[in-house]
């Protein structure tokens, strides 16, 4: 986008140069980024899953990442989850108000949740349903069946089995150079298998990011794009249509802008110096004059409290579930900072999620709905000055400011006053809104009027939700 853009405002001023005509460079001011329809979709949807699910969940032991990584699976046919039912998870996920749900296809074992011609390591091995099993297909089922946007994550950085490290085959001299070349083949295989047999997804997030080829990786972006075109690309050393947000709290600092100096954000510890300094600010933050756009994701798995930060399930775990009030907290430091929010979930050996977590989940989402269902008034409009009047003053404790963000994320500055005894009284004063802005007052303020002053923009601003609530 931005380079065409600059193609254009070239050729502009060649034609005018050719005919003799000055023109001053203020009129070429450059526009803010616009974002793809798959990146307004994933933005506006504000809360998805990801559901965790891999052999290792079968040996009831504890999860060490780092052993799991190395370690092949002693024996495949663990997995044999007698209660299976996604639809059970995708209802679970749809009380919470998820819009959008993900399933781990691969993750660091290898192992492929689904019907693989290219993976043999794949359920076709399996005894459970006589190797006839696709998790994927029927997870992506029952997500279109609930209404819920269905989405695949792919683990391609680590293979136990094939000795996988960092996108890398271990190993060295002629060996390795052939079987990286074959798991190159073999990734690109199961990538195009994804994105052809079930239909449009909503996102596809390669687990780590997907290197590059330039390093010897698979070359997976041109997979994705030709045949699913639609869908948010997260993401690799090439492209990423959305950002990690700097740690997995499931937050993001204020302000958190949708904006990034840089098309793509590198894995983690790869990440380039101008990312990763500072405990990874950049990518908690954006860059408000940022030339792409490229929102920012909050992450964290539902069973991450008390300083459990694993993403499968392990018996006996449950005082590990976030309470609600810290689910709430993080819905405002995510969704209402203008972040994308993204709950791990983990079904249990059985394949049923449990019931814990369904219940919290049923609470967090009727939490959020109290909160948020209904206004004391809300509008819209463009310009500097928006105003918000409902007939009877009453108490009035939370705030809700959205830009149309399809246009970009044009405002830099704001404030909110309300009528109070005859005056105008700042409530508020912040930077960046995007998709969303929320604000608890510290004490509920009692007024009938509300003004939205925009003080700073990139362009006119476009606000398509300016609303008021007391709860």
């Amino acid at each position: 986008m931005v380079y065409f853009a600059v193609l254009k405002e070239r050729f502009i001023k060649a034609c005018f140069t050719l005919l003799g005509i000055l023109i001053p460079n203020s009129i070429f001011a450059q526009s803010v980024p616009l974002p793809n329809a798959a990146q307004v979709a994933w933005q506006e949807a504000e809360l998805g899953v990801v559901f965790h699910y891999d052999l290792h969940v079968f040996d009831t032991a504890k999860y060490e990442q780092a052993v799991n990584r190395i370690k092949p699976v002693p024996d495949y046919n663990i997995f044999k989850p007698g209660k299976l039912d996604v639809e059970q998870w995708v209802l679970a996920a749809k009380s919470a108000g998820a819009k959008f749900a993900m399933i781990t296809a691969t993750h660091e074992t290898g192992f492929a949740l689904y019907q693989s011609d290219v993976n043999p390591y794949c359920m076709k091995a399996l005894n459970w349903k006589g190797g006839r099993g696709d998790l994927v297909k029927d997870f992506v089922a029952a997500c279109r069946k609930h209404g819920i946007k269905p989405g695949v994550y792919i683990g391609i950085r680590w293979n136990s089995l094939l000795g996988v490290h960092d996108f890398k085959i271990e190993g060295s001299g002629a060996m390795q150079k052939e079987r990286q070349a074959y798991y190159n083949q073999m990734v690109e295989g199961m990538v195009t298998e994804i994105c052809t047999r079930y239909g449009p997804l909503f996102e596809i997030w390669f687990d780590g990011g997907a290197s590059s080829p330039d390093k010897g990786a698979p070359d997976v972006l041109p997979i994705v794009k030709k045949y699913q075109p639609g869908c948010l690309f997260y993401h690799n050393d090439q492209l990423a249509e959305a950002r990690w947000g700097g740690s997995e709290t499931g937050t993001v600092p204020y302000p958190c802008w949708s904006t990034f100096p840089y098309n793509h954000t590198g894995s983690g510890e790869s990440a380039i110096p101008g990312i990763s300094k500072n405990d990874y600010a950049l990518l908690k933050e954006g860059d408000m004059n940022g030339k792409y756009y490229m929102p920012a994701m909050a992450d964290a798995p539902l069973r991450g409290y008390g300083g459990r930060h694993e993403w499968f399930w392990e018996p006996g775990d449950e005082k590990h579930i976030y309470p609600l009030k810290d689910l709430v907290d993080m819905y405002y430091h995510s969704v209402g900072r203008n972040a994308t929010l993204i709950l791990g979930l983990t079904p249990d050996n059985t394949g049923l999620l449990p019931e814990p977590d369904v219940q919290r989940l049923k609470e967090f989402g009727a939490a959020i709905r109290k909160r948020f269902d209904k206004p004391v008034a809300a509008s819209k409009g463009s310009g500097s000055t928006i105003q918000l009047v409902w007939p009877v003053a009453k108490p009035v404790n939370q705030l809700v400011i959205q830009e149309a963000i399809e246009n970009g994320q044009r405002v830099k500055r704001f404030s909110v006053e309300a009528w109070v005894n005859g005056k105008w009284v700042k409530q508020v004063a912040g930077t960046a809104i995007g998709n969303k802005f929320i604000y608890v007052l510290k004490q509920p303020v009692i007024t009938s009027r509300l003004r939205l002053n925009i003080e700073a923009a990139f362009d006119k601003p476009i606000i398509k939700n300016f609303s008021a609530y007391s709860f």
